[in-house]
């Protein structure tokens, strides 16, 4: 199958399973999306949201954020994963963006990615969700999915978000984004996969699959 062909039988197929998705995180505003986005790195989504109602209550904005002492707010996110670091990152960012953004979250990928703890994916989130610039953000399920499916090498997550863009439409990129987050999460797990019973893979995937 023509990789054209691929990409179209993967959108129809998407559509026909997940025809409106929704973002997963729980958010009222750019600031605490960004911080709901930092905190699930390493963690789940439903981790993520079981925190950030108790946190976000005190603390949905930058200001708001900095009355948090560390220890206080490492308590609160703990259960996130990799709360050190987090916690420290999150209370470092709020400060920048009061100093340096007048309390907002920039719109764009260059002052995002200066954020601490935020990288590429973080950034590409936000920039799609908060400012509806088309981005691909990349994380394991959407890698995974690109590579089972023959779309993408496989190598990193660089190359798989060049070929994601290269072969997708643009005005689909944010919502394929999600669509491949549930698919991945539903019909293509990272254990105990079994290509036949993938109703993408078992079409498009690659024949070493089925070795």
């Amino acid at each position: 199958m023509l990789k054209k062909d691929k990409v179209k039988f993967i959108i129809n197929k998407l559509d026909e399973f997940y025809p409106e998705v929704s973002p997963p995180l729980n958010n009222s505003n750019n600031f605490t999306l960004l911080i709901a986005v930092l905190l699930s790195a390493n963690s789940t989504d439903k981790s993520v949201n079981k925190v950030t109602p108790k946190l976000f209550k005190i603390a949905d904005s930058p200001k708001k954020m900095l009355n948090f002492t560390y220890e206080d707010l490492y308590q609160t996110i703990k259960p996130c994963g990799l709360g050190p670091a987090k916690a420290s990152n999150i209370l470092k960012l709020s400060k920048i963006l009061l100093e340096n953004h007048n309390g907002n979250v920039p719109p764009n990928f260059d002052d995002l990615e200066k954020l601490p703890g935020v990288g590429h994916k973080t950034a590409s989130v936000v920039m799609s969700q908060a400012f509806g610039y088309p981005a691909f953000a990349v994380d394991t399920h959407v890698h995974r999915c690109m590579y089972r499916w023959g779309l993408s090498s496989g190598k990193n997550v660089v190359q798989t978000e060049k070929d994601a863009k290269r072969l997708f439409p643009k005005d689909r990129w944010s919502k394929l984004h999600l669509q491949i987050i549930f698919y991945g999460r539903e019909y293509c797990p990272a254990k105990n996969f079994n290509p036949n019973n993938c109703p993408i893979t078992s079409v498009v995937g690659r024949r070493s699959l089925f070795k």
